[in-house]
């Protein structure tokens, strides 16, 4: 497990706005980043769900390039 070092003193150079509790680096996107990241996994999954040759196609297409490109 990482653990991050967070200095004490806030007042001072080295400590960051990311070191103050409750407050993230970047004020206010946390939420809608997490939220829409959520959201394109949920429509990946169910897209592959739902049609299956999607993923086949994905693969074919995949190999296919990588094939052009040793030639």
């Amino acid at each position: 497990m990482t653990h991050r070092v967070r200095h004490k003193e806030t007042d001072t150079a080295l400590g960051s706005s990311a070191d103050v509790p409750g407050r993230d680096a970047i004020p206010g996107r946390g939420g809608l980043l997490e939220f829409l990241g959520l959201t394109l996994a949920a429509g990946a999954f169910a897209v592959f769900v739902v049609r299956p040759e999607v993923l086949e196609a994905l693969v074919h297409t995949l190999a296919a390039s990588t094939a052009g490109l040793v030639h």
